[in-house]
Order: structure tokens, then C-alpha cells, then sequence
């Protein structure tokens, strides 16, 4: 029973994130990890709304594994809650980047198509 309540009470949080991610759109990359700290100069070199779209994304996906893993720990047994802990990690860990230019470099824009500032 620990693993399902350790599993189903990340699904809710996962997915209001999803949700702000969604609503917010291109405002809502300014809170990513790293992006919020750069100038608006930089900002404008990067496709927040596509940035944005792939953090809901990967935030649905993690509400997903947690909540198969809550199924899993219910009707099969209590260490899938583990084994979807351990996938959404390595799914974290595989998008963390301490260099600021590594973690966003494939949402750069081409130098014609930089945003003008808002």
C-alpha cells in the first residue's frame, strides 16, 4: 500500500504542472530551471513556446509512470512503485544539464527568426 500512496500523490502534482505549462504557454518557460535567470536579450534567442510545450509534455508523462506504478504497486505488487520511480528518474536526470547553453540548445532560434523583445 506504501508504494501506491508514494506513486498516486505525485500524478495531481505532475499534472498541475502539465496544466501550467499548458496555460501558460510561452510565459510560463520563464520559470524553467536556468531560463528565468537570463537576460531578455537571451530569452528572445530560444522558442519559449516550444520549450513550454515539451515541459508539459514531459510533465504528463511523469504523471503517467507514477500513476501506472500506483496500479502496478496496487494489483501486482508494491515495488513497481519502485520500478516507476526509477524510470521517472532516469527520464528526469537525462534532461538536467548544469550549463545553461546545453540544456536549452535545441530550442535556439535561427538568428532571422529571434523574437523581438515583449
Amino acid at each position: 500500500m506504501v508504494g501506491f500512496y508514494a506513486c498516486i500523490v505525485m500524478v495531481p502534482c505532475f499534472w498541475l504542472l502539465a496544466l501550467f505549462f499548458a496555460v501558460g504557454r510561452e510565459r510560463a518557460a520563464n520559470w524553467l530551471s536556468g531560463f528565468h535567470g537570463l537576460s531578455k536579450e537571451e530569452k528572445a534567442k530560444y522558442d519559449r513556446a516550444r520549450m513550454a510545450k515539451d515541459e508539459r509534455n514531459a510533465c504528463f508523462l511523469w504523471g503517467l509512470i507514477m500513476l501506472l506504478g500506483a496500479g502496478a504497486a496496487l494489483w501486482i505488487t508494491g515495488w513497481a512503485a519502485l520500478a516507476a520511480y526509477g524510470i521517472w528518474m532516469v527520464l528526469f536526470f537525462r534532461d538536467v544539464h548544469l550549463d545553461t547553453d546545453r540544456a536549452f540548445e535545441k530550442y535556439k532560434l535561427p538568428e532571422s527568426q529571434e523574437e523581438p523583445d515583449k
